[in-house]
């Protein structure tokens, strides 16, 4: 503990040089519009929408609305496209019950989405209610870049409102899809209240998780992000979508001036507890200088190494500098403690 208080006291001033970069909190953002050939190898553009503003008297004219509200981002090509909890059914004078409109996808609802995302070649998180078995899911579907359904993730906590109209709780272990651009999770609503399942998504593996919302969920949306190390991605029914970084940061939000947010986010990325790997980031600036970007959260003493170079993986990074994850530094930590536990 001494060496380490001593070594603080002597690097101030090279922390304050490699201080983090600013984040764009509190601000409405998303990136120029940009070849997808341009963006480095594990960069994704995801898009994402709030549902205010959209009313109408059916879900048929709900999915036209919700169409015409995916053009405003469509020049920027996004790789995900991310969608409201039951949207086709939001925002209606009366909701028809779960049960006439649940569909095997892809189906009416879903179906149509399944199109866009063909059409567009991208993936498109599309949530509705489906069927199975005599059971009824309140659903998000994922459709791949042709259009076909590369998985299902059926909501785990339904509100007991829903459970008593015939909505069918989900599996507690929620699965993990693989992308062609990284592992992807995803979430629903009253999910938001159980860590459980989370944590359950980064452990294998997730890299982004979807949150399809009826609210907006706020800070617990970037909670979630940094307590599990991925990005976040709400869509919601009502009030602010947004994305987040794996510290928690917003890094693009919607507004009452634009319904919509499209951002890109790099997932060639590791969180690290500062200390003791601190000690190497100097070594890692000198040979690979703006390749690689180290940003440091001094409170928290959290460290993010990104790899701003296609030909440089995070992996090797963190291998030739002896560096681990914060995720493997924990359970490094536990395993001593155990050892020694009386």
């Amino acid at each position: 503990m001494q060496n380490r208080r001593a070594f603080l006291r002597s690097s101030s001033a090279g922390a304050a040089a490699m201080a983090g970069f600013g984040s764009l909190s509190g601000k409405t953002a998303y990136a120029a519009p940009s070849s997808a050939g341009k963006r480095l190898p594990r960069e994704v553009m995801i898009a994402t929408i709030t549902q205010d503003g959209l009313e109408t008297d059916s879900h048929e004219k709900m999915i036209e609305l919700v169409l015409e509200r995916l053009k405003s981002f469509e020049s920027f090509q996004p790789d995900l496209v991310c969608l409201p909890e039951t949207f086709a059914f939001t925002h209606l004078p009366k909701r028809p019950p779960a049960k006439e409109v649940a569909e095997i996808p892809p189906g009416p609802i879903s179906g149509v989405f399944a199109d866009y995302a063909k059409k567009h070649n991208c993936y498109v998180v599309c949530p509705t209610y489906t069927k199975e078995n005599g059971h009824i899911y309140n659903a998000s579907i994922l459709f791949d870049r042709k259009g076909s359904v590369t998985g299902e993730y059926r909501k785990i906590h339904p509100t007991k409102g829903e459970v008593e109209n015939g909505i069918t709780p989900g599996s507690l272990d929620p699965p993990v899809f693989d992308t062609d651009f990284g592992r992807l999770g995803m979430q629903i609503c009253f999910d938001m209240e159980y860590p459980e399942a989370w944590k359950r998504l980064g452990e294998r593996g997730a890299e982004i998780v979807v949150w399809s919302s009826a609210y907006a969920g706020g800070r617990m949306v970037s909670s979630r992000s940094w307590d599990n190390r991925y990005y976040t991605v709400s869509s919601v029914n009502k009030d602010t979508a947004k994305i987040c970084g794996i510290t928690g940061e917003e890094i693009a939000k919607t507004s009452r001036w634009n319904p919509w947010t499209c951002a890109t986010v790099n997932l060639e990325i590791a969180f690290l507890h500062t200390w003791p790997f601190f000690l190497r980031f100097k070594d890692i600036h000198a040979k690979y200088g703006e390749k690689i970007r180290i940003t440091n959260y001094g409170e928290e003493e959290w460290s993010i190494i990104e790899s701003r170079s296609p030909e440089i993986k995070i992996a090797d990074i963190l291998r030739e500098f002896d560096l681990v994850t914060i995720d493997k530094h924990l359970k490094e930590a536990e395993m001593a403690q155990d050892g020694k536990r009386p």
